[in-house]
């Protein structure tokens, strides 16, 4: 039955709107927090965006009332979980909320304040310039720290050294040249995201927009004619995912809508984007092939054995949660 609907899914006419399916979506994703890490976190964003807001600050409450410590085994999930409260933050001026985002980002500083060479948790995985750089760039906008901004800017060209390659694309880690699908969707993304957050007059701006600009240039060399992108960008037997494209395509709507990116060339690319991930979703959030949870891998033949997931994924509902909301808003 169950791969019945995802055929049905695969091929079913494409009439949805954004919102309409971004209202099927946030039936089985964004009611949960059990840890502050950014899976949840952004399917929960997405359900702000939705007009949730009662709900959400209710499921967020242990994690700023003192019942739960947000950080208190963190990872880089961790320190992109806490988008959450600087969302909420701008919602609600809740002063809970920014205490939260200051403590993940204050993990970037020694004790006597200077920045460490990059943001820790990153594992020398190019995940993590999402993880971080939206983190920090909200941190600066809504406390009106310059560190914050400095350390963004550090923490990027950090991660940049480790793996960018030559070509544009990232390869996952310093372990292999793979340029794995979300190694480079989150690249993308969080440049996008912090962005948004960094003010023109900063320093940061000009590099971070270039950067972006120019991954964003490689990646549309490598979309699919479906829409979508490869599990490894740039290899043809890969499969084609659906987190990956989601990501990117939230990336570049955000891109389009804050001037980041000319229209005329991606409007069209993130057309394609759009038709390709609503046609991947069934009516009660079943999606099609996002692959599963990666970390580093050593050889090229690791990235193209990981698994794709057919059917429920919390990663997937979140990633294509927050693209169709982000949609709506155009």
């Amino acid at each position: 039955m169950l791969r019945r609907t995802l055929i049905q899914a695969i091929f079913a006419p494409r009439r949805r709107t954004p919102r309409a399916l971004a209202e099927q979506l946030a039936v089985p994703y964004g009611h949960a927090l059990d840890e502050a890490v950014y899976i949840p976190a952004v399917a929960l964003m997405g359900r702000l965006r939705l007009g949730a807001l009662d709900d959400v600050r209710r499921i967020a409450e242990p994690w700023v009332d003192g019942t739960k410590d947000s950080l208190a085994k963190a990872t880089g999930s961790h320190l992109a979980g806490h988008l959450l409260f600087a969302d909420l933050y701008e919602r609600t001026r809740d002063p809970r909320y920014l205490a939260r985002v200051r403590a993940a980002a204050d993990l970037g500083f020694n004790a006597n304040g200077s920045p460490l060479p990059a943001m820790p948790l990153h594992n020398e995985m190019s995940d993590a310039v999402f993880m971080a750089c939206p983190l920090l760039a909200k941190a600066g906008q809504l406390t009106g720290e310059q560190r914050y901004f400095d350390l963004l800017l550090r923490h990027f060209q950090f991660m940049e050294k480790l793996c960018l390659r030559p070509d544009g694309l990232y390869r996952h880690s310093p372990l292999c040249e793979a340029a794995w699908g979300r190694g480079n969707a989150f690249p993308a993304l969080g440049l996008a995201w912090a962005l948004t957050a960094t003010p023109p007059a900063q320093p940061s701006h000009a590099i971070l927009r270039a950067a972006f600009l120019n991954l964003s240039k490689a990646l549309a060399r490598h979309q699919d004619s479906s829409g979508l992108w490869r599990q490894v960008v740039d290899h043809p037997t890969a499969y084609l995912e659906y987190s990956a494209t989601a990501m990117i395509g939230t990336a570049w709507q955000l891109g389009v809508q804050h001037g980041f990116l000319p229209a005329p060339t991606y409007r069209p690319l993130i057309a394609k984007a759009w038709e390709a991930i609503e046609g991947r979703t069934s009516p009660m959030g079943e999606l099609v092939d996002v692959c599963e949870s990666t970390g580093k891998q050593p050889t090229l033949d690791d990235y193209l054995r990981r698994r794709a997931i057919r059917g429920i994924d919390p990663r997937g509902g979140a990633m294509s949660l927050l693209f169709v909301t982000t949609l709506m808003a155009a």
